[in-house]
């Protein structure tokens, strides 16, 4: 195990899973330990970290999968595992898996008698690269996303990428989305080498260099606005639209995975990025159809547009009744809090409609 970027960050690289998770656990009462997981990772994850010393199947808590449990329910569930397994102020919390139980037992364990310290294995390629890094933590609340939650530092956050083996297709290429994302706000030379990856047919060794620099981005913006009151926001490019259609696939039945709709986000982004930034349309057009040949796309219709409007203006990110945007002037060149007229957003999802 060897820190991704200094000691401070408590990210690090494991190159012995059992061994790295033991020096983790090794100052905390082996009684004292708790580990939150969900029934996929179970049954794919957990055999590789156990049986371990610290860890007990009696401590361990399997919670459902998928977004729609990333709820005050499941939390509370949490909470009473906790309090009537004899957790204390001194406890941890080992959370297990893919963005939802990274973010949800996140959150559990920072509110918990006040705040216990948890450590966060991110299984899935997305919660590697986006969801268990920065101190994000919050369930969905009323059909909204991440609405509830607290900015709160994982004691640790172990990365090992040999967990991709567990993954289907569709949570390999949900994660690449952020990656993405990461290389547009950050520079040109990082989304040249990116695009070249054929995250359909991945080389392994070349996607662990990937997923490392990825982090580094993330904790570029991250390192210096911890409560995301202004650099941070760069990390919400391709958010406030995803986030919308996120919402209206759950309400409609036909739900995506969180990276699809931060991608399809990025392609009305990117075009709102045009129309306030002067970003350029060749660009847009190029980077569109490749999100569209890599994430296909989530059809909507015009009778779609005042649900997915109403669905953006109760974003976190608004501030005094106005929708913010992350947009950016070029690659690597971003502005944050930046507004639109209700107009522009329309002519962007007609823009989307008709890519």
């Amino acid at each position: 195990m060897f820190p991704l970027l200094s000691k401070d960050a408590n990210i690090y690289i494991s190159d012995n899973l059992k061994e790295d998770i033991q020096k983790l656990i090794m100052n905390f009462p082996k009684d004292k330990i708790f580990l939150l997981t969900d029934e996929g990772a179970y049954e794919y994850c957990f055999p590789k970290v156990f049986p371990l010393e610290g860890i007990s199947e009696e401590r361990v808590l399997v919670i459902p999968q998928g977004d729609s449990n990333k709820s005050i329910e499941t939390t509370q569930k949490v909470w009473h595992f906790l309090s009537h397994s004899g957790a204390d102020r001194k406890s941890l919390l080992i959370n297990l898996g893919g963005g939802m139980p990274c973010d949800l037992g996140g959150f559990a364990a920072s509110t918990f008698k006040r705040g216990i310290q948890f450590i966060n294995i991110p299984t899935t390629l997305l919660a590697q690269v986006d969801a268990s890094i920065g101190g994000k933590t919050g369930v969905n609340f009323e059909g909204f996303k991440n609405e509830i939650g607290v900015f709160n530092q994982a004691s640790a956050v172990l990365i090992d990428t040999s967990f991709f083996d567990t993954l289907d297709s569709q949570n390999m290429v949900s994660g690449f989305a952020e990656m993405i994302k990461h290389c547009l706000i950050y520079s040109k030379e990082s989304w040249e080498k990116l695009k070249q990856f054929d995250i359909h047919n991945p080389d392994m060794e070349v996607l662990q260099d990937l997923v490392a620099s990825s982090i580094m981005i993330k904790n570029h913006f991250v390192q210096n606005d911890l409560r995301e009151q202004f650099l941070r926001k760069a990390l919400n490019f391709g958010h406030t639209f995803g986030h919308a259609f996120e919402s209206l696939a759950l309400k409609s039945g036909r739900p995506v995975l969180h990276g699809y709709a931060v991608a399809y986000g990025m392609i009305c982004e990117l075009y709102l990025s045009h129309l306030r930034l002067n970003f350029p349309m060749s660009a847009v057009v190029e980077i569109s159809n490749y999100l569209k040949k890599v994430f296909g796309v989530f059809e909507i219709e015009k009778a779609d547009f005042d649900e997915l409007f109403r669905l953006m203006g109760h974003d976190k990110k608004n501030e005094d009744n106005r929708i913010n945007f992350t947009l950016l002037d070029n690659i690597g060149k971003m502005q944050v809090n930046i507004n639109a007229t209700e107009a522009e957003v329309i002519e962007t999802f007609e823009f989307y409609m008709n890519l």
